[in-house]
């Protein structure tokens, strides 16, 4: 799990998985109100992103947190095995899309140790 951060402002939760040199995440079926999502009108707006994965450990000397910021692209269609390689749920249901495709400019990472 991470969190995507759009220029809306706006930060929602999303599966990801890194397939080569970009990260993707799908709209999928987990209920939505609409499939009209604001972080696609977002992105459609600015493409520009963040996405954020963090590790929180009660013993803090295991915390760390990897950002990748880069500019977005939103497709219909997208090869799934990345996705499915990474989520059991995605090889019952693959994602439909549409898919948000992050073609990363730069890397950050921290950790405690």
């Amino acid at each position: 799990m991470a969190r995507l951060a759009t220029s809306g402002p706006r930060v929602v939760p999303v599966t990801f998985a890194l397939d080569g040199e970009v990260i993707v995440s799908a709209v999928d079926h987990k209920p939505k109100t609409t499939r009209r999502l604001r972080r696609l009108e977002d992105i459609a707006a600015d493409p520009r992103v963040s996405l954020l994965v963090d590790h929180y450990d009660d013993d803090w000397d295991r915390l760390w947190w990897v950002r990748a910021d880069g500019v977005a692209r939103v497709v219909a269609a997208w090869p799934v095995e990345c996705l499915a390689a990474k989520y059991p749920q995605y090889r019952e249901r693959p994602p439909e899309g549409p898919f948000i495709v992050i073609d990363v400019r730069h890397w950050q990472d921290w950790s405690a140790r």
